[in-house]
């Protein structure tokens, strides 16, 4: 079996792309900042490296050089999933030794694990547990709404650029028309403006947070009844049940779900 290491600071993105891989049958290994991810590399030799630039203690690029240095390290394949897609940064990773590149706001957890296969080569077999959940997750991802311009109008509440590009684009990519806010006042002026049938909500927002902003929908008539269904850090018995008692049809916890299943979640509820 494969073994991925990757090594990026982003909780969420770390997390997202661990799932991803460990469902298609990769060992993952993580590690969050440069120094722990070379020491993690030495230790157990992957078979390839997602490798973030910008890094806590050392960049990306002080460990891709270090890893090329090493002779037991330098064969093993990187990839570079960064927030820059500067041609200058691009030109100096591929030249110490990446493998490819990839722009955080472009990208898939899909595409990413496409990215892998083409180096390492078809997917290994999965375990029948993992292999049931993948074909469950096939099964809510058909196309079972209609692919019609303008036909569902989802809006996605959430300050962390990258999930938000990921789920935005993900949902867009299923046919259905989505728009974005990134804070809580934006939002609740979008739905003034706008009609949705979905809400996507994070709680931990720049100004008012979730709870207040899902408050406030309810409380007005001319919003009371979209769901809203809760995407969060948060998860305390407490936290979910105040989001439920205050009208989420839902509350999806970010750490347990990956982009896939939040877009599958979605699909369902419409």
């Amino acid at each position: 079996m494969n073994t991925i290491l990757i090594i990026e600071d982003q909780a969420v993105l770390r997390g997202v792309l661990a799932k991803k891989l460990e469902r298609s049958g990769y060992t993952v290994l993580q590690a969050s900042d440069g120094p722990d991810g070379a020491k993690t590399a030495l230790d157990h030799t992957p078979d390839l490296i997602l490798l973030d630039v910008l890094l806590p203690r050392q960049d990306g690029f002080w460990v891709l050089e270090t890893l090329k240095k090493d002779e037991s390290l330098t064969h093993i394949p990187v990839i570079i999933i960064s927030n820059s897609g500067q041609p200058v940064e691009v030109e100096r990773a591929l030249a110490l030794g990446a493998n490819d590149y990839l722009v955080k706001a472009n990208f898939t957890p899909e595409e990413v694990l496409e990215k892998v296969e083409r180096i390492l080569g078809p997917r290994p077999m999965v375990t029948p547990f993992a292999a049931t959940r993948d074909v469950a997750t096939k099964s809510l991802s058909s196309p079972v709404l209609p692919r019609q311009p303008n036909t569902l109008a989802i809006l996605v509440v959430e300050d962390d650029r990258l999930l938000r590009n990921l789920i935005v684009k993900m949902l867009t990519h299923e046919g259905l028309v989505t728009d974005a806010a990134v804070d809580g006042r934006e939002a609740l002026e979008k739905v003034a403006k706008s009609s949705y049938r979905l809400i996507l909500l994070d709680l931990i927002l720049p100004d008012l947070d979730g709870f207040e902003v899902l408050q406030r929908l309810k409380a007005n008539p001319a919003s009371s009844k979209i769901p809203v269904v809760i995407c969060s850090n948060l998860g305390q018995e407490d936290e979910i049940a105040r989001g439920k008692e205050l009208g989420a049809v839902d509350y999806l916890i970010k750490a347990n779900f990956t982009p896939d299943e939040i877009v599958s979640k979605i699909r369902e509820i419409l």
